[in-house]
């Protein structure tokens, strides 16, 4: 998800009068990324200015000051992935996943026979312009390379966008994603560029692949998402659903859980409020006939999971412990991701937190970026857990190279499993600041995978095993502590 643009501001006292407010130079949502100058609070808005002339050409210079010295502290973070021992990847070493130009959400489920069929939203404009749909494609080779683009949905349809393969066990892979089913051309919203936006609302439609993605069914169906107090909130009153999902389902105890966020309303940074939610189906495993799925809204009640920092709860996902609880983590505008735990199947879940390294420890610094969390479930790290995230405090969509990972492992808690996480170690990174790495898979295969996506390029890596090793090699406490 991508925002209409974002503008820095920095505050700075001036002799005799009151603090001037200046807007820094605006980031387009594709091309720019910059990350919060840490140690004197940059923030996204826009503001007036006032003052004298001297006021105003000292403002200037001091947010070109603020925006070079923002840049230096993103190389210095490259800087160190490159120098880090083992080093991070490089992406321009990947291999790349074909797409039609635009590229959204590379997810992978690995086949029966080995095979890799990648799922994602494409398009030949930019996100969100008339033509967006979703395609799959397979690879052979572990990634290397792929054959061509099979159209989920047509890109002359309405919008289908934020696919999410699941593999059953029987071998039928299903898809689902946000549906403009009602080829709504605009929508209610604060700002034009979202009124233009609708590709994040309709309905959560399925389909299905009984090949292996070389064909998919040509009928659709819908799931009944329960309708919610956030839904009733929004411009239709709930009778129009804004909403949409990242990452891949999971399986917990023979059912089958995505998550997925609910959003209030369209606006500035595209979307103005959401919270999180996850879609349970109990029966994908042994029914067959799509019509005949049964379909749950979770958490009970009429509240989703929320942020204790601002209006934004958003792109969930989630993971399966060993004692059968859940785990969750969320994005937000706080600069921390929240995480929770749910001992009773997704139906209640402990109160909202941001995320810390450890109970009680410090907090993990995330701005508002895809986070992602997996368990491995193969080879000599079966069991245990990684975390996907960007490692620093800004509030808003910028700053996503390099791109971090987190080692976890399961311990004992109060009330059930609970994960600790060792120390951040960069994963990815671009040698160009301004690239954004992010809507990651892992696959294992012999080995862990990673598929990321810049938006316009999409591809794979391979993790050296020393680098995956090292997640889980005792360390000094995490790097930037923060106990707010």
């Amino acid at each position: 998800m991508t925002l209409e643009r974002a503008v820095g501001t920095a505050v700075v006292p001036l002799p005799r009068r009151k603090s001037l407010r200046l807007p820094l130079h605006p980031i387009s949502p594709r091309s720019g990324t910059r990350q919060e100058f840490r140690s004197l609070s940059i923030t996204s808005a826009l503001c007036e200015v006032q003052g004298n002339a001297l006021g105003m050409l000292r403002i200037f210079l001091t947010g070109l000051i603020l925006s070079a010295l923002t840049q230096l502290l993103q190389g210095a973070d490259i800087e160190d992935a490159v120098n880090q021992e083992p080093p991070a990847i490089d992406i321009a070493t990947g291999w790349e996943i074909p797409s039609e130009g635009y590229c959204d959400q590379p997810y992978v489920v690995k086949l029966d026979d080995g095979t890799w069929l990648c799922t994602m939203t494409t398009g030949k404009g930019h996100e969100g312009q008339t033509g967006q749909h979703i395609v799959s494609c397979r690879s052979r080779d572990r990634g290397k390379t792929w054959g061509p683009l099979v159209d989920i949905e047509p890109a002359d349809g309405p919008e289908a966008s934020w696919v999410m393969p699941y593999l059953a066990g029987y071998g039928r892979v299903y898809v689902f994603y946000t549906y403009n089913a009602a080829n709504m051309r605009e929508v209610i919203a604060a700002t034009d560029y979202a009124r233009r936006r609708v590709d994040t609302l309709g309905e959560y439609a399925v389909k299905y692949s009984d090949d292996g993605g070389t064909s998919w069914s040509k009928e659709r169906w819908y799931i009944p998402v329960r309708e919610a107090t956030i839904d009733r909130k929004n411009p239709y009153q709930g009778k129009v659903r804004f909403f949409w999902g990242v990452g891949k389902p999971v399986q917990h105890k023979g059912s089958m859980y995505l998550g997925f966020a609910k959003i209030g309303k369209f606006g500035k940074g595209f979307i103005e409020t959401s919270e999180s939610w996850f879609l349970r189906c109990s029966n994908i495993e042994t029914e067959r006939d799509p019509a005949k799925l049964t379909w749950e809204t979770l958490p009970e009640g009429d509240d989703g999971l929320k942020s204790p920092g601002g209006p934004i709860a958003e792109e969930v996902n989630l993971t399966s412990l060993s004692d059968g609880s859940l785990f969750c983590t969320y994005r937000t505008v706080a600069g921390h991701p929240c995480h929770a735990y749910s001992r009773d199947d997704g139906k209640s879940w402990t109160k909202s937190a941001f995320m810390t390294y450890q109970p009680g420890g410090d907090l993990i610094n995330h701005p508002r970026a895809a986070n992602f969390v997996r368990r491995i479930d193969g080879g000599p790290y079966a069991g245990r857990y990684i975390y996907w995230f960007h490692n620093h405090g800004g509030k808003w969509y910028e700053g996503r190279n390099p791109a971090y990972l987190i080692g976890g492992v399961e311990r004992d808690g109060p009330d059930g499993k609970v994960i600790h996480w060792g120390k951040p170690t960069a994963v990815l990174y671009d040698k160009n600041k301004k690239v954004r790495i992010s809507y990651p898979d892992f696959i294992w295969d012999g080995g862990l995978y990673i598929t990321e996506t810049q938006k316009n390029v999409a591809r794979v890596h391979m993790v050296p095993d020393e680098l995956l090793r090292s997640l889980w090699k005792k360390k000094k406490t995490a790097s930037q502590p923060n106990k707010e």
